[in-house]
């Protein structure tokens, strides 16, 4: 399977106070350590919403503001023009993702329980998602899950999210 990885960075970042994605974690930013660890299991790498070095960008689809769907569904059209049978998703503010996040989730659809940016999705599709966007009145990961009969993966350990200040203070780097 040929696999994309796709972080999603493109929101406000509104409870953490500023960009997160830039917040220093030993010395790097917060979206590098999300890049290393999800970049090791997959065949590329993309970051949705937002430039970052050495990273393609990729912008939302339909248009920008439609939360973590919009940055997946680019990252869906993105996978199927460029050849790609799914794509491995994550949230820039989840710096601790699993090395064998891959396996874990094993097939697409799937996503992580408690954490639904972390998801591993079939590229076909994007426009399916596209259109959803179009019409849904919820937009959340959780209800787009359904639509696809994705399979929610308990990961036992817990994978820390880091969305305010006091999250990142509590944080430890392993």
């Amino acid at each position: 399977m040929k696999l994309l990885g796709a972080i999603l960075a493109g929101g406000a970042s509104r409870r953490f106070g500023r960009d997160k994605a830039l917040a220093p974690i030993d010395g790097r930013p917060m979206l590098a350590h999300v890049a290393e660890r999800l970049g090791a299991q997959c065949d590329a790498l993309v970051v949705i919403g937002r430039d970052w070095p050495k990273l393609e960008r990729v912008d939302d689809l339909p248009a920008p503001g439609l939360g973590p769907l919009g940055g997946l569904a680019g990252a869906l059209a993105y996978a199927e023009r460029n050849g790609f049978d799914a794509v491995l998703t994550s949230g820039c503010d989840l710096p601790r993702l699993p090395a064998d996040l891959r396996d874990r989730l094993g097939k697409p659809n799937a996503l992580v329980r408690g954490q639904p940016t972390i998801g591993l999705w079939k590229a076909g599709l994007a426009t399916k998602l596209t259109d959803y966007l179009e019409i849904a009145t919820d937009r959340s990961v959780r209800a787009w899950a359904l639509t696809v009969d994705a399979r929610w993966v308990a990961i036992e350990e817990a994978i820390p999210n880091i969305n305010t200040p006091a999250d990142l203070a509590a944080f430890r780097p392993s």
